[in-house]
């Protein structure tokens, strides 16, 4: 069964990206590295402060789509709830 990952990351001032993926430890790898020239290389967004799993690929799609619609308090909000310091979850990663 497939697995799928709504993440948010974040920069050291706190600008935030939204994303989904197949593969989160990939996915970080290559905004830490900034391999993907954009939004979060530009912005050195760099660390993973939230994610979600899912085995379905529509519901991450959509569940994606309803935070990048949220206002920032409430994506704050969220991140907060469930990382209250704002550490970066991929730390402890073999694969960085």
């Amino acid at each position: 069964m497939s697995e799928y990952f709504v993440y948010l990351m974040a920069s050291r001032a706190f600008t935030l990206y939204v994303g989904v993926t197949n593969d989160l430890e990939r996915r970080v790898c290559e905004h830490k590295h900034k391999l993907t020239p954009g939004f979060t290389s530009k912005y050195n967004i760099d660390r993973l402060v939230y994610f979600e799993e899912t085995s379905d690929v529509w519901a991450a799609i959509e569940r994606e789509k309803q935070i990048k619609a949220w206002a920032r308090h409430k994506k704050l909000d969220l991140i907060t709830s469930f990382n209250p310091n704002w550490r970066d979850l991929s730390q402890d990663w073999s694969v960085k």
